[in-house]
């Protein structure tokens, strides 16, 4: 019986299952006829308006993904080996040595000798092996041509053909990158170590009472030279003055040996002989009762007044660390410090995968005023992942750029901000709090932030207090939809140090679906104090919708422009210019060939380089194609949320960048980047569900 009741139920889920994939097939085999809707249906529908003479008939598609030009008959697209890391490993040291693997310095100078570890190099040193599998040289000039010194890839750019014939003294110059913020080797060996110091970012937690809450793990505290390092700022040992302290009379419940550190944090604490000790752990207690006498003539402690007098000091030191807390107009404010004024100004947001450097040159080429690199994960900077650290690189073009990072505890942001402040050359530090990734907020950061208020408080407090540059924050408007709280925290964020905040008009569990809550953003705005700079997100798609924002809520100090500048990165010209662009295809491709020239001089000329390049293309190509000419409207402007249909554009390049399919948006890498390898596949990363269905808008 329960066989049978088992195989009834395996039954009917099948059922089920055949059910919705009839559905679903039917769906897709019957689109909606636009040509057979009003222009106000279309926009009830989010469809944007196209007039009807650019309409294409409603083809039948198939249950294929359309983001992705893989065969679907091919079962070795669809199911790969999986590999372990060994054999992976193996496989990259194989290839390593292949001949089309030359060695960076050989492809240089040309000189098998140029290498300086010689046969223990771990790349292939045939020259002559390399230039007969080297693939064909792809149309144009060497990114590197016009700028000062010798193409740093030598025989291994693409654009060999193209270098010149250098005289001696060209040779020896050597190209000056515009790029800074790269990350330096004593520096990644430091933190793979685990042996930076961050002497100020511990002071402000140590100060703030974070730095001594335990969850997992206890440290223990390292002795350098006879001094003892003193964490909770009781008790120390003094080799100047050869006095020796007992602590057993001011911390009886505190463990001597083992600090208790938060979780998340590092094992780098900072001893009291550091170039920047906080002021709480220079105290020195002495007890008469427990002091030993020094054969060097130092006997106890008198009695009277060297007693009174230290009683008094510490007594002294105590009231100003009370005092220092109690009165903030004691320390110096982040306001005061340093200013970014967002007001007015143009802000690219930081967007993942496709807001990298290339990009925002593009974006600050068209009007940009302000640029900011992609989030980066507070623990991989300090873990010194090169791939992490490449998020902050920056471009000597982007004039005012500030970088985003993530993190779930006040100390691994805090040392992150000192860190990034010793290192790099920013102007503002922003702290995301509005991540809705489901692997950060599952780690505490994020938009999970957002219902730990305390939290929130705790890290925008030691991260101000450990910089002197302005530390911004960029929020939703709560975890849960329709359960809205950064109006309750906006006036907070100020006093905890925040110089401004973004506010993205959804909550985390709306992700991008739906329109942005403006009204909401306005109340905040107007709760705010007039010392935060207060900005909205969301929906920015032309220069009406900055202007509406900005009458609206005169309180709003800028907009934060996302998505929209991925669809058409020419909003910033829009906005500056105040008009409608009607952009032709080939000044559309032109930007296109800029953020090819700009990726190559990014990630390099060679086959690699090409790759990359091509790879972070087709990723803005998956958004670019979402635009839909102004002089194709029946309505302007265009929405963010609407659909475009399947149309004709005015040329045939115009109607291959409307395209839908990753075959299509190959065809156009081509024309930039030469043929793309054997076997080559391509299927996005990013597939906003703000597009999925219509309901959304």
């Amino acid at each position: 019986m329960e066989e049978e009741a088992s195989a009834a139920v395996v039954e009917e889920v099948n059922n089920m299952k055949q059910e919705e994939e009839e559905k679903e097939t039917t769906n897709f085999s019957k689109p909606i006829d636009v040509v057979e809707l009003t222009t106000e249906e279309l926009i009830a529908k989010a469809i944007a308006p196209v007039k009807k003479q650019f309409l294409r008939p409603p083809p039948v598609r198939s249950t294929t993904h359309s983001f992705s030009n893989e065969k679907p008959l091919s079962s070795s697209n669809i199911v790969k080996e999986k590999k372990s890391k060994r054999q992976s490993k193996r496989e990259r040291r194989e290839e390593q040595k292949s001949a089309l693997h030359l060695c960076p310095e050989v492809a240089k100078a040309g000189n098998v000798f140029a290498c300086r570890y010689g046969l223990k190099c771990r790349f292939s040193h045939d020259v002559e092996a390399y230039k007969a599998q080297k693939p064909a040289d792809i149309e144009g000039n060497c990114p590197f041509l016009n700028l000062d010194g010798q193409c740093p890839f030598g025989l291994s750019c693409r654009f060999s053909g193209t270098h010149k014939v250098e005289d001696p003294e060209d040779a020896l110059k050597v190209q000056k990158k515009a790029e800074v913020n790269g990350l330096k080797k004593d520096v990644q060996k430091l933190l793979w170590k685990n042996k930076t110091k961050f002497p100020k970012a511990d002071a402000q937690l140590k100060l703030l009472g974070l730095l001594n809450k335990s969850k997992t793990k206890d440290v223990e505290v390292e002795e350098e030279e006879g001094d003892q390092a003193t964490l909770n700022g009781c008790c120390a040992d003094s080799k100047d003055n050869g006095v020796q302290v007992n602590c057993d009379s001011v911390c009886k419940e505190e463990s001597f040996n083992k600090v208790p550190v938060e979780e998340g944090s590092l094992d780098d604490l900072v001893a009291i002989d550091d170039p920047q000790p906080p002021k709480k752990a220079k105290i020195e207690v002495v007890d008469n009762s427990c002091s030993s006498e020094k054969d060097n003539g130092l006997s106890s402690v008198k009695e009277g007044s060297e007693e009174i007098h230290t009683q008094t000091q510490v007594e002294k030191i105590t009231a100003d660390t009370y005092s220092a807390e109690a009165d903030k107009s004691l320390k110096l404010h982040p306001r005061e410090k340093k200013l970014v004024d967002f007001r007015g100004k143009l802000y690219l947001a930081p967007l993942t995968t496709v807001g990298n450097l290339p990009f925002r040159r593009v974006c600050k080429s068209l009007g940009a005023d302000i640029t900011c690199g992609e989030m980066a994960m507070c623990t991989n900077l300090l873990q010194g992942q090169a791939s992490e650290w490449a998020l902050l690189r920056r471009h000597s073009s982007e004039d005012l750029f500030g970088v985003q990072i993530c993190g779930a505890y006040p100390d691994t942001v805090a040392r992150t901000v000192e860190l990034i402040n010793r290192e790099c050359e920013v102007d503002f530090i922003d702290i995301n709090m509005g991540c809705p990734i489901d692997l950060v907020v599952s780690k505490g950061a994020g938009s999970s932030l957002l219902t730990k208020p305390m939290r929130i408080k705790n890290i925008i407090q030691s991260a101000s207090s450990t910089v002197d540059i302005p530390v911004t924050v960029k929020v939703r408007t709560g975890y849960f939809e329709g359960r809205n709280r950064v109006d309750s925290l906006i006036s907070d964020i100020s006093q905890w140090g925040a110089s401004a905040v973004t506010i993205h008009g959804r909550s985390r569990q709306q992700r991008y679906s739906k329109l942005a809550d403006w009204d909401y953003i306005y109340q905040c705005a107007k709760k705010a104090p007039d010392v935060l700079q207060v900005m909205g997100n969301g929906d920015v798609f032309s220069y009406l919708d900055w202007n509406k924002h900005l009458s609206d809520c005169p309180e709003l100090s800028a907009c934060m422009i996302a998505r929209g500048s991925l669809v058409k990165p020419w909003i910033f010209t829009e906005i500056k210019e105040q008009r409608h662009w009607d952009i032709s295809s080939g000044e559309r491709l032109n930007i296109l060939k800029d953020y090819a020239n700009f990726g190559l001089q990014h990630w390099g000329s060679d086959t690699k380089g090409v790759e990359t390049t091509r790879h972070f293309l087709l990723e803005w190509l998956s958004y670019t194609y979402r635009y839909v000419p102004v002089g194709l409207l029946d309505v302007i402007p265009q929405r963010l949320n609407w659909r475009p249909p399947s149309y004709c554009g005015r040329d045939d390049l115009e109607t291959l960048m409307a395209s839908e399919s990753a075959a299509d948006w190959i065809k156009i890498s081509e024309m930039l980047l030469g043929k793309v390898p054997d076997g080559f596949t391509f299927s996005p990363k990013h597939k906003s569900n703000a597009y999925d269905k219509a309901e959304n808008g």
